[in-house]
């Protein structure tokens, strides 16, 4: 399931993802945990978020873009 629609705006699981970054910087392994994602999904959910500017990686962890934080307002 893609996490940015080909109109370059997030999905619902893309959101759900975003969401989950919110306050914290957090590892692949944490937002499926978080989500209750499985980890491949969360994974490549990610590289398309990061691609597409809302999120950025820092040390293996992901946190939101300002792209990203300008959606969740």
């Amino acid at each position: 399931m893609p996490c940015v629609s080909p109109d370059g705006k997030p999905t619902t699981t893309g959101m759900t993802t975003l969401k989950a970054l919110k306050d914290a910087a957090l590892a692949p392994e944490e937002v499926a945990s978080k989500t209750g994602q499985p980890l491949f999904r969360v994974r490549s959910g990610l590289r398309e978020l990061k691609n597409a500017g809302f999120v950025e990686e820092k040390a293996g962890k992901y946190l939101l873009s300002e792209a990203g934080k300008t959606l969740l307002k």
